[in-house]
């Protein structure tokens, strides 16, 4: 399917398959995803470099920060809310 792309319009929910749960840092505390499951997510950009971060939605994460890097997953689906 197509790369993470940054936000798009709402009223939209996006899915994504995790393609890699490889290198979890050693001080993560949270939820991490787990290799070919498919999550919602929403994509933002990170606050300070604007590079875009992909948030599963109804994950906890305590720290560092819980976002993830866009090349752990592919989208692959696009729902449209209204």
């Amino acid at each position: 399917m197509s790369k993470v792309k940054l936000p798009t319009p709402l009223p939209v929910q996006q899915y994504a398959r995790c393609v890699d749960d490889s290198r979890r840092p050693t001080d993560y505390i949270g939820d991490w995803p787990t290799a070919q499951q498919v999550y919602p997510v929403r994509v933002l950009p990170n606050a300070r470099t604007r590079q875009p971060q992909v948030h599963v939605l109804g994950f906890y994460a305590e720290r560092p920060y819980g976002a993830f890097a866009p090349h752990r997953f592919e989208m692959v689906a696009q729902v449209w809310l209204n």
